[in-house]
């Protein structure tokens, strides 16, 4: 799709559009207030600063539309909208040992118990040990750390998403 296609959506097909790049609510909203945009680097920067301004739980609200890494059943049923970007980005999870599997799943039950909400990592080209490594490097950071760190994981993830939407 193009930019220009883009910004003649229909509003209801450019929040559904937006919406499979960045699950929060504020920031499908003031993005689609930011239409018609004149080029994709108006169109990243915008996603960026308006991502930056959202709170906590606009944050949490889009890590809530993510399966946890390594959940391939979750991928096929919960994220149905997103399953083939998110199959794309956790490519590398498929080919994992039984092992790393394993430690991803324990080590995703302890970050959900104590930070509230899944691990997010921006997967894309990263095998599944380093996706294990950094979960197990963000695990004793403090709720405040790790937020932040965690909004900042979606931006890329989000980029991304824009630019694979903008990808004819």
């Amino acid at each position: 799709m193009t930019v220009a296609a883009l910004n003649s959506l229909p509003l209801q097909e450019l929040q559904e559009a937006l919406r499979r790049c960045c699950g929060a609510t504020a920031w499908v909203a003031g993005m689609c207030a930011r239409f018609p945009v004149k080029d994709a680097e108006t169109l990243f920067s915008a996603a960026s600063a308006i991502w930056r301004n959202c709170t906590e739980a606009d944050w949490k609200e889009a890590f809530a539309h993510h399966p946890q890494i390594g959940d391939l059943s979750a991928l096929r049923e919960k994220f149905a909208a997103t399953a083939q970007w998110a199959a794309g980005e956790q490519s590398a999870v498929q080919q994992a040992d039984e092992a790393t599997l394993q430690a991803l799943a324990a080590g995703n039950r302890q970050y959900l118990e104590k930070f509230g909400y899944i691990f997010i990592v921006c997967a894309t080209g990263k095998p599944a040990a380093d996706m294990l490594q950094q979960l197990q490097e963000r695990l004793p950071h403090t709720p405040q750390q790790e937020i932040r760190i965690a909004m900042q994981e979606q931006e890329k993830i989000t980029k991304l998403r824009l630019e694979k939407l903008l990808t004819p």
